[in-house]
């Protein structure tokens, strides 16, 4: 039978000690099983893989693993673009809520994953378009954010938002974050935003640090677009970012778009994958620290 996986990418930031290692594993690992590993040019030598530059690797590739945190599967879903090419993600970070296989089951994990026994997670990705006055526009796609926030400046920002070509708000604040269901246990949830379970089509729309407390996150259908554009207001500086990255600035005048793409992200699980595990694992939901609990219990 013919290996679905048959070249599989490896992502990380190999500068890091505690990623390198598990790359080198990992790497070895796929090379025994008969599978091409291909990398980025700049780390092909120490793995003795395949070296291919980023924006190849998802051509080339049937899967892409990443080793590190969030940010490195943020960036694999960058690499892997509309590919379609599936990512597997291995935690070497802090949360990890997207990299939910551990060093310590890797391998394993790995060999049942290439011999087709796993879970594929479709999840919603967002797309930005930034307008500017000149009409100059920039575009991105994001599988947790696109934020708009003030910078060098102190004072608020004063924009509105509309769903679907209707008025929601007169904000003022900070600036605002729309998150996918994946991205709603990042940056949103620490500003107040609710956790939404990955297979529900929605996003989620959170302001930062509103000047009203009324001003409260709001989920709407990824059917809809969300316009956003900024008020009058002296000495006002509001950055566009996706994913971490800077898309660029909303200027008066300017637009911000942000709707579902029809280009969505898979994610490979290994067997007994539980969404519901992992929040209780990273947000230590169910246990009392008031009392020694075993881990067994969860």
């Amino acid at each position: 039978m013919k290996q679905e996986f048959s070249t599989v990418a490896l992502v990380g930031l190999y500068a890091d000690a505690r990623v390198a290692k598990p790359m080198q594993r990992i790497a070895s690992h796929l090379k025994k099983a008969g599978i091409t590993v291909v990398t980025t040019t700049d780390i092909a030598a120490e793995l003795n893989t395949v070296p291919v530059e980023d924006d190849g690797l998802a051509d080339i590739a049937n899967l892409i693993v990443a080793v590190g945190g969030d940010g490195t599967m943020l960036h694999a879903a960058a690499l892997a673009g509309n590919s379609g090419v599936p990512l597997l993600g291995v935690n070497r970070g802090r949360l990890g809520f997207l990299t939910d296989v551990s060093p310590a089951e890797m391998l394993e994990s790995i060999d049942r994953i290439l011999a087709g026994d796993y879970s594929r997670d479709s999840r919603l990705r967002l797309k930005a378009t930034l307008t500017q006055p000149d009409r100059n526009v920039h575009r991105a796609l994001a599988l947790n954010d696109v934020v708009l926030q003030r910078y060098d400046t102190v004072r608020m920002l004063d924009f509105e938002t509309r769903v679907a070509d209707r008025f929601v708000n007169a904000h003022m604040g900070d600036g605002l974050i729309v998150a996918t269901p994946t991205g709603s246990t990042a940056y949103a949830l620490s500003c107040g935003g609710p956790i939404i379970e990955p297979t529900l089509d929605a996003i989620v729309i959170v302001p930062i640090c509103p000047h009203t407390l009324s001003d409260r996150p709001v989920v709407v259908s990824s059917s809809q677009h969300i316009d956003v554009s900024l008020l009058e207001r002296e000495d006002t500086n509001a950055e566009v970012s996706v994913d971490g990255n800077t898309l660029g600035t909303l200027e008066t005048g300017g637009s911000l778009r942000i709707e579902a793409s029809a280009s969505r992200i898979t994610l490979i699980h290994p067997p007994g994958y539980d969404y519901y595990e992992i929040l209780r694992s990273k947000l230590n939901w169910g246990r009392d620290s008031r009392r020694q609990t075993d881990e067994s219990d969860y």
